[in-house]
């Protein structure tokens, strides 16, 4: 019994120890990403979370070997070293987690696929994917341009064009960081978590989970709003330099309690206790 258990850990050692040279690569990458890049900067935590749950999932599961997963494991395999020899490393991410969903197909079955199936698709928040930086800056000129509208609606003297904010007292420039994409991303992160801990239908839950589009994109124009208010009154200094670093806290907390409002509304804001 004692060797078949060491010849265990041998084989749980290898394994591992190759799938951390294989996965070298794009574990490199991320943690650059996750360093150079502000919408990002939750990446390191992702990775935690989905242990976290595995972690609870995994000593209930029985082992049921499947050749299914073992074809899944194969084909991702080969499409993963593809997209490196490509240097395409976003694409090697989403796969390296393909890579581990057959794996763990093929050990627990697709019984076991499916109860592991939100820790595995939960670490794609953690893949610095290249459109979400690319729509920061469309994503500013539409928020500048509504809240531009809204201020001129409460009777500001306000006028946009491109990025170019004109206010009676200072001109500004709307530029990507008012475009409120990081906050947007780690908001469908930790809503991402909140929707699977809680207790509701499927149905409510996705209807939570979707309700934080609207709630972010209004919470940035209100902020980006106000933030021309601040700069009309203190100067471009007070709004851009001092006030544009708090609003964002207070818009991230308001956006948060408004999902909780919702969840209550749709009363899906219990705790699940099979976690």
């Amino acid at each position: 019994m004692k060797r078949i258990l060491a010849s265990n850990h041998i084989q749980y050692g290898a394994i591992a120890l190759l799938g951390a040279v294989i996965f070298a690569p794009v574990g490199r990458w991320l943690v650059l990403e996750w360093v150079s890049s502000d919408y990002y900067s939750h990446g390191p935590l992702v990775p935690l979370v989905s242990l976290f749950f595995a972690w609870r999932v995994i000593p209930r599961l029985e082992r049921h070997f499947d050749n299914r997963g073992l074809m899944l494991l194969s084909v991702s395999m080969a499409a993963y070293l593809l997209a490196l020899s490509y240097r395409a490393y976003y694409m090697a991410a989403l796969i390296m987690i393909v890579i581990l969903a057959g794996m763990a197909w093929s050990y627990w079955g697709w019984q076991g696929l499916r109860k592991l199936a939100f820790p595995l698709a939960f670490l794609v928040f953690m893949i610095p994917f290249p459109f979400v930086e690319a729509s920061s800056l469309p994503l500013s000129l539409l928020t500048g341009q509504i809240a531009t509208r809204l201020m001129q609606t409460l009777g500001l003297e306000v006028s946009v064009q491109g990025a170019a904010v004109s206010l009676p007292h200072v001109n500004l420039v709307v530029g990507a960081q008012c475009s409120g994409v990081r906050s947007i991303v780690s908001l469908f992160t930790l809503s991402t978590v909140f929707v699977y801990i809680v207790e509701g239908t499927w149905e409510r839950k996705v209807l939570l989970f979707l309700s934080v589009i609207p709630a972010a994109i209004i919470g940035n124009i209100l902020r980006v709003s106000s933030l021309l208010l601040v700069a009309n009154h203190w100067g471009a200094e007070a709004g851009f330099k001092y006030y544009h670093d708090y609003s964002g806290f207070v818009f991230f907390f308001f956006v948060l309690l408004t999902l909780l409002s919702i969840a209550k509304l749709l009363k899906c804001d219990k705790i699940r206790s099979d976690l």
